[in-house]
């Protein structure tokens, strides 16, 4: 293992590796292969641990619990995956189920599966792999629903859309959210006997019509959706009513690549984009949103009440090395980005051209911003 021996390579999607009550010590990364890091603590340093020769690029790594993840493939595949064994060099990773082109277009030819989502009742506790949903949507305008215990696929959608699906993700357990190319949203209740979506509608800005490049939902209250687009711009969505967004943030300059929700802290939301900044979305006052309170939750507040209940800082690197994927993990946050030039930068101990590791970014509850340590 070489921490210095890296390759110039773009990273699709980066993954903390889950652990039961201790800070996780790995980091996966998705492209033409995954590969298994280990994050040295006092340095900060990662070390290449194992690598794995993909089928195509990577375009979702999900985990399922600490030991098993899902991941999807531009060659119109999907895998659970999972590690065995210990040793010195590291746990193997290895590929368990296959769903091999469960996507195609209608000559035949495989479809890039372009997106995964993952439901399970009770994450990051079990080792087996049981009781996970899985729904993968691609380029074919079909969606998918699996399940980690068969190979065999448990319902096709074919004609889900007329173009391609960019974005998917579970809202509850019986009902997925799909948005496609012309930013055109649709809500499937995987209960339900016909093929048709529960409710459609539309990320469009007077005119104008954006592709959605990420969809996520609220921890606790899963009626509460963010999406960001291909411009920059975020929208909250009320699915209980989802005729138009409740409110729409001018967040980035270039598209949104990734949203996250701080999963311990519901009330603060992190996005990372293509302009190379992440922006850090927390509440101008220590009140707690509580579950079931709309008139306090930002998310579901009018755009002109926004602003008095959000503050936005924003970080990232001179360099404006476009963000493509982010990941968060307690008070650390890691990203995948395009390679670049190597480089240091002041104020961060580990610099690598294609990872940007964070150790030292905090969420202190005494500030009121992110702050370098």
């Amino acid at each position: 293992m070489d921490g210095n021996a890296y390759k110039t390579e773009k990273i699709n999607k980066i993954r903390w590796k889950p652990e039961i009550n201790e800070e996780p010590q790995h980091i996966l990364t998705g492209n033409n292969k995954i590969v298994l890091w280990q994050l040295v603590k006092d340095a900060p340093k990662l070390f290449k641990i194992r690598e794995y020769p993909y089928c195509g690029a990577v375009t979702e790594i999900k985990f399922l619990n600490t030991e098993l993840f899902a991941s999807s493939s531009s060659s119109g595949s999907a895998h659970i995956m999972g590690f065995s064994g210990s040793g010195i060099a590291g746990p193997l990773i290895q590929d368990y189920v296959t769903w091999k082109h469960i996507h195609y277009f209608k000559n035949g030819n495989p479809s890039p599966c372009t997106a995964l989502a993952v439901h399970d009742p009770s994450p990051f506790t079990a080792v087996a792999a049981n009781n996970f949903d899985v729904a993968t949507v691609g380029e074919d305008g079909r969606i998918n629903i699996l399940t980690a215990e068969s190979t065999a696929v448990v319902r096709t959608i074919d004609n889900a859309d007329t173009c391609a699906i960019k974005c998917v993700t579970y809202v509850t357990r019986d009902q997925i959210l799909t948005s496609n190319q012309l930013g055109v949203m649709k809500s499937w209740d995987q209960r339900s006997d016909t093929n048709q979506p529960i409710s459609i509608f539309m990320n469009r800005r007077a005119a104008v019509v954006s592709q959605i490049t990420h969809l996520t939902c609220h921890p606790t209250q899963r009626y509460i959706m963010v999406a960001g687009d291909e411009w920059g711009i975020m929208t909250s969505w009320d699915l209980r009513q989802n005729k138009h967004p409740v409110n729409i943030l001018s967040a980035h300059k270039g598209a949104i690549s990734a949203i996250h929700f701080d999963q311990e802290r519901a009330d603060h939301l992190f996005s990372c984009s293509q302009d190379g900044k992440i922006l850090h979305w927390s509440p101008k006052t220590k009140t707690q949103f509580m579950v079931g309170d709309n008139t306090n939750n930002p998310w579901l507040l009018p755009e002109q009440h926004v602003n008095d209940k959000l503050k936005v800082t924003s970080f990232g690197y001179p360099t404006q090395t476009p963000f493509n994927c982010m990941d968060i993990s307690g008070n650390r946050i890691v990203c995948g980005c395009d390679s670049t030039g190597g480089k240091h930068m002041e104020g961060i101990r580990f610099y690598q051209p294609t990872l940007k590791y964070l150790p030292l970014l905090s969420l202190s509850n005494n500030s009121k911003d992110l702050r370098m340590l």
